[in-house]
């Protein structure tokens, strides 16, 4: 159980986060007592769990099986040069990190790759998912289970200076398969190594991404966005699509016809590079 306590008095450090009207103590409180699981420790990862634990989320899983590399350090804001030269997996550095900022919060570490084989049970108990991956296999895959489950989550991805994110509320919303009902083929997209990444886009979309799980976990759903929103930041520019009509207007497999591939196994969802954005 989160070690969070819902006792007003241990609320101390959340102070100015609950004098934000739609917040207040009962939003506070509800975000101690819920769980959040972070798919994915590198940039977003990483950003989206420090923001998370920061917020007095209760509980929140990390899963990665990833190491600490130099190239991470210029985005990933919760590695150092040490952990470097520990060689730690990024879910034990992340873990220490985190524990020191807010002891009150549990941090679970698993360091392992999310797969088919072990979504559901990575899943088991959590209250939103946010998406720290840097593949669509994998996000297929956590989309299956949300859809399948009935458990919210928040996609979102960089590359270069662009990002996108979107808010899945199963039932209620589109799911990513509403947007894009097939999975680009492996290698057919850019990807971090070849087209690079600046460290600001990650800081904006891990924003974004982190607001709305607080607005999920803080239980105030009607707030969450409807929209597809794509920030490009080395040429100004931010536009939102609406999708709030979406899930009526296609035919879903996931959505409408409970078709949930990538969770059978059927379809491949490797997440070996997760967390690299």
């Amino acid at each position: 159980m989160p070690n969070n306590t819902t006792n007003p008095d241990n609320f101390d450090r959340y102070v100015r986060q609950m004098r934000y009207p739609p917040l207040r103590e009962d939003g506070q409180r509800r975000l101690s007592e819920s769980r959040a699981l972070v798919c994915g420790c590198g940039a977003l990862g990483s950003a989206l769990a420090n923001m998370l634990v920061r917020s007095g989320v209760g509980a929140v899983r990390i899963v990665d099986r990833d190491f600490v590399e130099t190239s991470n350090l210029h985005r990933q804001v919760l590695f150092n040069e040490d952990d470097v030269a520990a060689q730690l997996p990024k879910v034990i550095a992340a873990t220490e990190k985190l524990r020191r900022i807010n002891s009150r919060v549990e941090v679970e570490p698993i360091v392992a790759n999310a797969d088919h084989n072990n979504i559901e049970g990575l899943c088991e108990g959590v209250d939103a998912i946010v998406d720290g991956t840097d593949n669509f296999e994998t996000r297929f895959l956590i989309n299956d289970v949300s859809v399948k489950r009935g458990i919210p989550w928040v996609y979102g991805g960089c590359l270069g200076a662009e990002g996108q994110t979107m808010t899945i509320l199963p039932g209620q919303t589109a799911c990513l398969r509403c947007l894009m009902r097939e999975c680009p083929p492996p290698g057919s997209t850019p990807t971090c190594d070849t087209a690079g990444i600046l460290a600001p886009i990650v800081g904006v979309i891990a924003s974004i991404e982190a607001i709305e799980a607080i607005k999920i976990l803080s239980g105030h759903r009607e707030a969450v966005s409807r929209q597809l929103t794509v920030v490009e930041m080395w040429d100004n520019r931010i536009r939102q699509v609406d999708i709030s009509s979406l899930r009526e207007q296609v035919e879903c497999p996931a959505c409408k016809q409970a078709q949930y591939p990538w969770l059978a196994g059927r379809r491949s969802a490797d997440c070996s590079k997760d967390g690299q954005t």
